[in-house]
């Protein structure tokens, strides 16, 4: 008996997951947004003319100040409803850096590091099922060597 219900139980996940599992590859979808040489310009290519919403309710964790401009940590959370997350930065020369499809149910705090080659913004959108779009911004200034 358990291992038919093994077996059943097996069957039925490899069914369901695959259906939670699909995300928009936003690089077939929306190539100009992995182009675009500008924050606006990535915006636009991948959701149009849009109106952002500058919100607390999308936090960007970062430090003010990094020693290294190729691993620069960051966190972003949020408890809006939301569709997808998009980050953003405005030195390097594609300003697109990722963009997170959110699923129904799903929990939206990220965690990850990225690259900057200078000091400069992140710019985190999140698209909200309302049809917002809300955002929040932090300048990061990096440093050769041990914080200065």
């Amino acid at each position: 008996m358990n291992r038919r219900k093994f077996l059943t139980l097996s069957l039925a996940t490899a069914l369901v997951l695959p259906l939670g599992a699909w995300a928009t590859d936003y690089r077939k979808t929306n190539p100009d947004t992995w182009t675009a040489n500008t924050v606006d310009d990535a915006v636009k290519a991948l959701y149009g003319d849009v109106t952002l919403i500058k919100s607390s309710d999308v936090v960007l964790k970062m430090a003010k100040i990094s020693s290294n401009g190729t691993q620069i940590p960051l966190k972003v959370k949020t408890d809006l409803d939301v569709k997808s997350i998009a980050i953003f930065q405005d030195v390097n020369p594609e300003s697109s850096v990722a963009v997170f499809t959110v699923h129904e149910g799903m929990i939206v705090e990220y965690s990850m590091k990225i690259k900057m080659a200078r000091s400069g913004t992140v710019t985190v959108v999140a698209e909200g099922k309302d049809g917002k779009f809300y955002k929040t911004s932090r300048f990061i200034e990096t440093k050769a060597g041990c914080e200065g």
